[in-house]
């Protein structure tokens, strides 16, 4: 980085060098990115450069592979980081990691500082290493599903626009009956729930969810699950305010994420790195324009991200790419072409870094031509020139301090003074467990959320059945058993009433005689008299 008073150098129309030279001649804070490059020579006094104040206002790194993108990102990061501006890069092939550790100084480093006006010195930055859920290296980066939300999460399911709107209409279900969606199983129970016997009632006054839809959804997330993808939604959720730290000495933290162990899911590392940019949107407040920015955010293989996208998804991109500029983020989309950003958000981005473009067939050469007609003016054939860079040379236009494009300029961009490699593993494992970040994001936590709830009721509704079902038995057991007892007493009536009655004994038949009633009679008279008698006091009559 230069600061510099005010170096600006008049136009002259004969000296077309010194001409593109002053519109880089800003007076504040700027970025060194390199040499002009003029009629086939590099001029180490005419350098090309970027105000601080307009890395907010985005831009675009392009360029064939192999032609320097990647030290391009980060020779920019290490400049922002020196100047306290925190940086994100994402680390797709595993060789950025290097900015963490001085460079090597050797005979190719020291021919390029000279070729292009620089004064080089071996300079790591202070570095995070962070992976998505923990797969790789680095502190693990988990979203909600909930703050993932349906638009980005259609996007990763690859789902049309009516499952996409329906998926909507899941999220707000939950949303509005307190059901927590922390993981993708929560997703699949709310899911599965509205479909059921129990659930179809809950959704039919906004629409409801058709079964081949549910369906669907329910297949495309057992796929993304198989792809890992359940590693990275869950607690706890990273704070996207941890990219915006400073280190002790001033300089902004560079956050590195390391995304070599998933580069074979591109969609997912492609729509979590616009989740992690919309959280930063939602929650930063605004700030207008400032002397510097709060962070400098490179989307690397930005192409990955609008393949197949959806129209609600590339408005999300779109007004959050305009819209973050207030909240003090710059984003720089890094891609082979122009043409794989769309134009409305192409639009967006008033910095630019092109690299090498190849046009070995048709479609390069198409490619080419549109390229060419995203720039100013200039007074280089860019066809020609565009076609012709070396690796590690550029044509570029950015803002200038007064927001206008500066003239098209080809550089020879200065040498990264970090290491332009990856770092050992081990170190890398180190630095990571060595940081105070880690303790606080390593562990899963799986907390009650909508899969707990679902499958408790669930199972309060299936022991209360199976209650009513035992019940009703019981019932109907009880009510049977008194009907077999009742038929069995009726027939037990009638079974006695039907039977012969047994043959008196010989006692019953001498008391049920007559004689025995007649004498029984006699006996009873006389023996009446006789009590009588005595009792009352009556003589007995003499005969």
């Amino acid at each position: 980085m230069s600061q510099s008073t005010d170096r600006a150098v008049p136009a002259d129309p004969a000296d077309p060098a010194g001409a593109i030279a002053a519109g880089y001649a800003f007076t504040g804070p700027a970025l060194d990115l390199g040499a002009l490059i003029w009629d086939g020579a590099c001029l180490p006094d005419r350098q090309i450069r970027i105000p601080l104040g307009m890395l907010n206002r985005h831009g675009l790194v392009a360029g064939a592979t192999g032609t320097g993108k990647t030290k391009t990102l980060q020779l920019i990061a290490e400049q922002l980081s020196a100047n306290g501006v925190p940086v994100f890069l994402a680390d797709i092939k595993g060789d950025v990691s290097g900015i963490s550790a001085p460079g090597t100084d050797n005979e190719k480093v020291r021919e390029r500082a000279a070729e292009v006006g620089q004064e080089w010195r071996a300079t790591g930055c202070p570095s995070e290493f962070y992976s998505l859920g923990g797969i790789g290296p680095g502190i693990p980066l988990r979203a909600t599903v909930t703050s993932f939300g349906p638009v980005l999460l259609s996007k990763v399911l690859q789902l049309n626009q009516t499952q996409e709107q329906s998926l909507g209409l899941i999220f707000h279900y939950a949303d509005s009956k307190g059901l927590e969606l922390f993981d993708l199983k929560d997703l699949r129970a709310v899911v599965a729930f509205l479909v059921s016997d129990r659930g179809k009632a809950e959704l039919k006054g906004i629409g409801g969810l058709s079964t081949v839809t549910a369906g669907v959804i329910l297949r495309a997330l057992t796929a993304f699950e198989q792809q890992g993808a359940s590693e990275f939604f869950g607690e706890p959720e990273f704070d996207t305010s941890e990219f915006l730290r400073t280190a002790a000495d001033g300089r902004g933290t560079v956050s590195v994420l390391e995304l070599p162990a998933v580069q074979d899911k591109p969609q997912l590392f492609s729509t979590f790195l616009m989740w992690l940019l919309a959280d930063l949107y939602t929650d930063l407040p605004e700030v207008g324009d400032l002397e510097r920015p709060k962070l400098v955010f490179f989307f690397d293989e930005a192409h990955l991200l609008f393949n197949g996208a959806s129209k609600a998804f590339l408005d999300s991109i779109t007004q959050t790419v305009r819209l973050i500029r207030s909240k003090g983020i710059g984003v720089f989309f890094v891609t082979q072409t122009p043409k794989d950003v769309p134009a409305d958000v192409l639009a967006q981005l008033g910095n630019r870094v092109q690299h090498a473009l190849r046009a070995f067939t048709p479609d390069d050469a198409k490619a080419l031509k549109a390229t060419v007609k995203t720039f100013p003016n200039s007074a280089y054939d860019l066809e020609e020139l565009l076609t012709g860079l070396g690796t590690g040379e550029a044509v570029i236009t950015v803002l200038s301090e007064k927001g206008a494009p500066t003239p098209v300029a080809a550089t020879r961009l200065r040498a990264p003074q970090s290491l332009m490699g990856p770092v050992d593993a081990a170190e890398l494992d180190r630095a990571v467990k060595a940081s105070l970040l880690y303790s606080r994001y390593a562990e899963p936590v799986d907390r009650e959320s909508a899969y707990e709830k679902i499958s408790a009721e669930q199972a309060a509704a299936e022991a209360a059945a199976e209650a009513a079902a035992a019940a009703a038995e019981a019932e109907k057991q009880a009510e049977k058993e008194a009907k077999q007892a009742e038929k069995e007493a009726k027939e037990a009536e009638k079974a006695a009433r039907r039977a012969p009655k047994p043959d008196p004994s010989l006692a019953e038949q001498v008391v049920g005689s007559g004689i025995f009633r007649s004498l029984a009679r006699s006996v009873g008279t006389s023996l009446g008299r006789e009590i009588s008698r005595s009792l009352f006091g009556t003589a007995r009559r003499r005969r």
